[in-house]
């Protein structure tokens, strides 16, 4: 197993991962990105077919390079894949795919630094910037193993279109925007179910003409006011990070219209082998869908900067460990911070705290704040 040294080590090369490459390479820092997919842009490629975002290209930049979209319309899962293929092909960053780091932990010659280890190498440098994201390992209650066999279930990162499906009814739990967009689709030959709590919706669609009135003011709001310095954006930080939002595209009318039976009971455990809901339903279904979400965790960093809540400890990326950052957190900064558009100015902060780091500027530790309060 050989060993490779660099400045800095960036794990994930999805939109926060190169963006922080691409600030990197600006201040002249020697550094690789590591990515498990063999291709830039997987994780966006798996989604399911019928997903477009949920803001218009205008706002999808990243540093350097604008959406190459119509500046109202709203890419493809797909067309977002490619811009970041092309992204990174553009910058010319030094991205690995088909390299999973199986652990990060400090290095073993006893420096200041830190090792990103694989299956045949190890990554070593004295900074390192996790950018894998929040959403990996998928969230499922331990009662869907009492199930019984013959139902199909999949999760919401799972799901691509109807041919998934087995033939009979079809239960989407979890009503928030990709259980609503995935029963949608599950409609068109299947009879479904949505279950789970009214999270609301968008006073207007996002395509519609009034939605452009308010774009521009939106989006100044969601960087700039619901941010961690204000108190809207503390009072709204937790809920954005642990609940779904409001409808945006499929709304409650789209959903009725399709014939999806809404139920806002909550999907609750098992009784003879089907669900059970909160109002004590029990559901014929063939197929269930969990579009409950994803844990937080982060079982290969062997480093102290992952609060109990599952939640890395930081301070707008910067950990309580020198040398340790993170970027593309949900509000890790902002309210868009997690969005293709929103991850930039948080990568440029971080990287300009590595660099006067690694000046000695700064140490680059932060007070050990979680997530989701402070620890």
């Amino acid at each position: 197993m050989s060993t490779q040294r660099f400045d800095v080590i960036v794990i994930g090369a999805g939109q926060a991962g190169l963006a922080t490459g691409y600030h990197l390479a600006a201040r002249g820092m020697r550094f690789t990105i590591l990515e498990a997919h063999e291709r830039i842009g997987e994780s966006w490629r798996r989604r399911w077919d019928s997903l477009r975002v949920f803001t218009a290209a205008r706002y999808d930049a990243l540093p350097g390079m604008r959406f190459p979209a119509p500046p109202h319309s709203f890419p493809t899962k797909d067309e977002v894949a490619d811009f970041l293929e092309a992204y990174a092909r553009q910058m010319a960053l030094p991205v690995r795919t088909g390299v999973r780091v199986q652990s990060l932990r400090r290095a073993d010659d006893g420096t200041v630094g830190y090792a990103a280890v694989t299956d045949t190498d190890v990554f070593e440098a004295p900074q390192v910037v996790i950018a894998s994201g929040a959403f990996d390992e998928p969230k499922i209650p331990d009662f869907a193993a009492d199930l019984r066999p013959e139902i199909t279930q999949l999760h919401s990162s799972a799901y691509r279109n109807r041919s998934q499906l087995a033939p009979g009814a079809v239960l989407v739990v979890g009503a928030s925007n990709s259980g609503g967009e995935i029963a949608f689709d599950a409609a068109g030959d299947h009879e479904t179910w949505l279950s789970g709590r009214d999270t609301g919706q968008m006073p207007f669609t996002i395509e519609s003409r009034l939605a452009r009135l308010f774009d521009v003011p939106f989006w100044f709001a969601i960087n700039h006011v619901v941010t961690v310095r204000t108190p809207i954006g503390r009072k709204a930080r937790p809920y954005v990070q642990l609940h779904g939002g409001p409808l945006e595209r499929v709304r409650p009318s789209d959903l009725a219209a399709a014939g999806v039976q809404r139920v806002t009971a909550r999907t609750v455990g098992v009784r003879d082998g089907l669900p059970l809901l909160d109002d004590g339903q029990v559901l014929h279904v063939s197929n269930v869908v969990w579009a409950t979400g994803f844990l937080h965790t982060y079982p290969w960093v062997d480093l102290p900067v992952i609060g109990p809540d599952g939640w890395p400890m930081h301070e707008r990326g910067v950990s309580a460990v020198p040398g340790v950052y993170f970027v593309g957190l949900p509000f890790q900064y902002a309210a868009a911070s997690h969005l293709i558009g929103g991850v930039g100015r948080d990568a440029r902060y971080v990287v300009d705290r590595m660099v006067a780091a690694s000046r000695g500027g700064i140490t680059g530790a932060a007070p050990a704040r979680s997530q989701t309060g402070w620890e």
